[in-house]
């Protein structure tokens, strides 16, 4: 079973070109990973894409992206949207 931190991770080392390592929960997306708001902006799009299907399309407000700090942030916030392991 794929997590929703493996997912991610995923998506967070090919959007910011870190290395897998770094992407741990309370890594933060600016301070820890490096990425500016344009980074920021597109990995949320891609967030949308890979976390979608054809039961649930997941749309995360410009106003939210502030909630996701740490990648721990990220994973919470995607739960909250109905989002599950697997």
């Amino acid at each position: 079973m794929v997590t929703i931190f493996e997912r991610l991770k995923k998506l967070v080392v090919e959007r910011l070109g870190v290395e897998a390592e770094m992407v741990v929960p309370a890594a933060s997306f600016t301070r820890d990973l490096g990425a500016d708001s344009i980074e920021m902006v597109e990995l949320v799009m891609s967030l949308e894409e890979e976390f979608s299907n054809s039961s649930r399309q997941v749309e995360i407000p410009d106003g939210d992206m502030d909630k996701m700090i740490t990648v721990q942030n990220a994973v919470e916030y995607l739960r909250g949207l109905g989002v599950e392991d697997g």
